[in-house]
């Protein structure tokens, strides 16, 4: 098997010599305990083995940091205590229940508020979890740190990130180019996540050898998807009938997550979206998670602007 590698970035936050210990003592220890290359420079981790090793090296250096940002200082005995436990499959007692996932840059994606909190539960408890909320509330980009993690974690074997593709009238065999190249624009705010999550060389890896599949909605019949986390994203774009067609590809062993927002349909008629929730929602193992302006976490900026345009629209939606 090829080794891989990834780079980790440590936080500002966090000095690299805290990690490394004195004359580089912890660094040392990590590195006789695994089969592995690392090395530190400036506030970059660089970690060299097989994917398991890789993995276990990371979970290491993931509680050193969370160690250190909480100020505790680290001594040679910690790593060992650390290293039996990731060696010995022991819990990690530092880590909170809410983190999804330490990403290559050494950031934790946790959700930051109730609403993001009920998400990422209903994900983990459903075997399929609908999302609707407006922009900024993070539908996409947790669902998809919930996909990266449960594949590190061999809980899936790959993910497959689909979005409608035919939007405001256009239809992908007007557009130039190749089918990969048709489907950028539309898949990039996917791609976007991903890469934020995983280095750059890991996430590219990981999408040519198809582990990271990205897909149009309209090239789904037919197909089954096992041992897979599946997104469906801009799901307010698809009629009841893709809606359908879509849930029933759900295989074993397998998450789906259908993320939309309401406001924002470039499709005439009834959504698949709303179709959904009123035939599915007496489902126990399908669960309906609604955000709110509240749980936008981008820029404060946007939720006034999200609210300056839902008091806009009011009026004619009541006309």
């Amino acid at each position: 098997m090829q080794p891989i590698r990834v780079r980790l970035t440590i936080p500002d936050s966090v000095d690299p010599v805290v990690l490394t210990g004195p004359r580089d003592s912890l660094l040392r220890r990590i590195d006789a305990a695994f089969d592995s290359m690392v090395s530190v420079r400036g506030n970059q981790i660089s970690i060299e083995g097989s994917a398991e090793v890789v993995e276990e090296v990371t979970a290491v250096f993931s509680r050193l940091i969370t160690y250190a940002e909480a100020k505790r200082p680290l001594a040679v005995g910690d790593v060992d205590r650390i290293i039996g436990q990731i060696n010995h499959g022991t819990p990690n007692t530092s880590r909170s229940s809410d983190d999804i996932l330490l990403t290559d840059r050494g950031r934790v994606i946790r959700p930051k508020t109730k609403g993001q909190r009920r998400y990422v539960e209903a994900i983990r408890s459903h075997k399929i979890t609908f999302c609707v909320g407006p922009a900024g509330t993070g539908k996409t980009y947790l669902a998809m740190a919930m996909a990266v993690a449960a594949l590190k974690q061999h809980e899936v074997g790959r993910i497959v990130l689909v979005r409608p593709v035919v939007e405001a009238g256009e239809s992908l065999g007007y557009l130039p180019g190749t089918l990969q190249e048709k489907l950028d624009p539309y898949v990039r705010p996917l791609y976007d996540a991903l890469f934020d999550m995983l280095d750059a060389q890991r996430a590219t890896t990981l999408i040519e050898q198809g582990t990271v599949e990205i897909s149009p909605l309209a090239f789904m019949r037919g197909r089954t998807f096992n041992d897979s986390f599946v997104i469906l994203d801009e799901a307010q774009n698809t009629t009841p009938e893709q809606m359908k067609m879509f849930l029933t590809r759900l295989g074993l062993s397998s998450t789906f997550v259908i993320a939309g927002d309401a406001s924002q349909r470039d499709l005439l008629g009834e959504s698949g979206l709303d179709s959904a929730r009123e035939v599915l929602s007496h489902i126990s193992e399908i669960s309906f998670v609604d955000l709110e302006m509240s749980d936008i976490v981008r820029h404060s900026l946007v939720a006034k602007i999200v609210d300056a345009y839902a008091m806009a629209e009011a009026p004619s939606k009541r006309n």
